[in-house]
């Protein structure tokens, strides 16, 4: 029995293959999980139904497993159907769980295709499907070193 937070056995065997430099995605329900991959990270899919686990369920459990050095997010449209006047609660939400976790990041915005390319690049080295409905509540973290 593990006495971490962290007990998922996939999610484990991605991050002990992964290195300083690898990246981990946690994905919202909307993320096309699948077909906006890296050919070298492992899926796995939480999405046991909508909204459940969330984005930030996956985060509160990976800051305490992992180094993180870096967080950046799919930024927000600014023109069409799905702009944004604000930015997304959720995005506050996970500076709030990073700084919580003593990390000083700032997250970087990445426009909507390029962060489907770097989400797809091959050193993501695991994909995290959650059940998460809020909108742009996917967040690419680039592991760090253990200090």
């Amino acid at each position: 029995m593990l006495k971490t937070q962290l007990l998922h056995p996939h999610i484990l065997c991605a991050l002990g293959k992964a290195g300083h430099g690898s990246k981990v995605l946690i994905s919202d329900g909307n993320y096309p999980h699948w077909t906006k991959r890296s050919p070298n990270a492992e899926v796995v899919y939480l999405n046991l139904r909508p909204g459940l686990p969330t984005v930030t369920d996956v985060l509160e459990v990976l800051v305490s497993a992992i180094p993180i050095e870096a967080a950046e997010i799919m930024d927000t449209l600014k023109t069409g159907p799905y702009a944004m006047k604000e930015d997304p609660p959720i995005w506050k939400e996970f500076s709030q769980i990073l700084s919580g976790a003593g990390l000083n990041l700032t997250l970087s915005r990445i426009e909507r295709f390029a962060f489907y390319d770097a989400a797809g690049a091959p050193d993501v080295c695991l994909t995290i499907a959650t059940g998460e409905q809020r909108i742009y509540a996917n967040l690419l973290l680039t592991i760090g070193v253990v200090r």
